[in-house]
């Protein structure tokens, strides 16, 4: 692929993988993996973060395969899913890419579509006990190009005091009931939910998936969100906002204490990594049996399952070794690893009856809810998509615009990025 400076800049700068409209840097199979694991190869990951992170990874995870592959060297590249398509797609346009990338759910179709990522043998899906749903992300156009590391979930946590108190006896149903307890539960400075600080992004999906909806066609051709189930799960939004009972300003920051943990929120969006959270900063709440969480639900329960996948570059030069990498990086104590380190759901029915498991509670119902669980992505233009989707949306919940408005002109740009592709 030939990119002019201007383009390049373009990548890099704008941080989305539109501009990846030419050829691939590869194949869509590197050079033959049956080989020896030999070599220096380099690892791109948005997680084990911090220095915590590092000890699980380069410690723990990579002292294991450094016994099983003495032959293997790994450099670790550590980045943010804020930095990580700037980087993938900068190390495109450069010929550069690491030989084995993590990966949120949702990339494969982009990446696989370019040709820079390698396909992976179908015996691969079947070597560990999966959750069908949850290899789902890792296709594109039937061909597996990724193995799943670990789920990141979208669920409702509330406080069970704050229920008690005002004799809230059930979780809501329905969006009905959300929206009723939310104002019944508001006062004296105290949203009855917060669903803003997870991102928005990944909140209104959550939404339009619980209302029936979907993002696009099977073939990843085709918008569907901008019918009426995509257009009620932002008026929602707007609907709790104009009740007092949720406050756009208010959300919370990454890592700070959660309006849940503040006792700020009575409900709140969230992810199963938030029972972590509670555990370092708040342990009383978890100890006190204070914190309960549900599936969102309207006309069907959903659970947003986010996460980050393993997969090959196309174009590595020790492809024996970037495959060695990708299948020890998924294997259950692999998984296991990165998981408890984040508070994040295990793919693996190998370990659902893990200590981890058990103790996490929010880990425990999303894996009993894998059944409801629905991804975002499915198209080949969804890198370029996903970055618009807050934007565009936003000023209908902290402005003037309508939903029906947003909602088209979300539409409009997802028809004119899959008409590039």
């Amino acid at each position: 692929m030939e990119l002019n400076r201007r383009s390049l800049l373009a990548v890099i700068g704008a941080g989305t993988a539109a501009a990846l409209t030419g050829c691939g840097t590869g194949s869509s199979s590197a050079g033959s993996a049956d080989g020896p694991a030999e070599g220096e190869i380099t690892l791109l990951t948005p997680i084990y973060e911090g220095a915590k992170g590092k000890k699980v990874l380069e410690g723990e995870i990579l002292g294991g395969f450094r016994k099983k592959y003495p032959d293997v060297k790994v450099n670790v590249d550590y980045t943010t899913y804020a930095q990580l398509n700037e980087k993938i797609t900068t190390g495109l346009a450069g010929g550069l890419l690491p030989d084995v990338l993590m990966m949120g759910v949702g990339w494969i179709p982009p990446f696989a579509a370019k040709k820079a990522i390698a396909e992976l043998p179908e015996k691969l899906a079947t070597a560990h006990d999966y959750e069908k749903r949850v290899l789902e992300p890792s296709r594109y156009d039937g061909k597996l190009y990724a193995l799943p590391v670990i789920l990141d979930t979208r669920i409702v946590v509330y406080r069970k005091d704050h229920f008690a108190e005002a004799g809230i006896k059930k979780t809501p149903a329905n969006w009905a009931e959300l929206r009723a307890v939310a104002k019944q539960l508001t006062r004296d400075g105290r949203v009855g939910f917060d669903p803003f600080s997870i991102d928005l992004r990944q909140c209104w999906e959550t939404f339009l998936f619980s209302n029936g909806g979907q993002l696009f066609s099977e073939d990843g051709k085709k918008v569907l969100f901008t019918d009426a189930r995509g257009v009620e799960a932002l008026q929602f939004f707007k609907d709790l906002v104009k009740d007092g009972s949720a406050v756009y300003a208010k959300k919370t920051e990454l890592g700070a204490p959660t309006n849940i943990q503040t006792g700020k929120a009575s409900m709140m969006m969230s992810t199963s990594g938030q029972w972590v959270q509670v555990k370092e900063q708040n342990p009383d709440l978890i100890k006190d049996d204070k914190l309960g969480a549900f599936i969102l639900a309207n006309r069907r329960p959903a659970m947003l399952q986010g996460g980050t996948l393993v997969t090959q570059s196309a174009s590595s030069k020790h492809p024996a070794a970037a495959r060695a990498l990708v299948e020890y990086l998924a294997t259950p104590e692999s998984i296991l690893g990165a998981a408890s380190q984040r508070g994040s759901v295990p793919g693996l029915r190998d370990l659902n009856d893990s200590s981890y498991v058990k103790e996490n509670q929010f880990v425990d119902l999303s894996l009993q809810n894998l059944q409801h669980a629905v991804s975002e992505g499915g198209t080949a233009a969804w890198m370029e998509i996903r970055e618009k989707i807050k934007p565009t949306l936003e000023p209908a919940i902290v402005g003037d615009q309508s939903a029906k408005d947003a909602i088209a002109e979300l539409g409009r740009l997802a028809e004119a990025a899959i008409g590039r592709m």
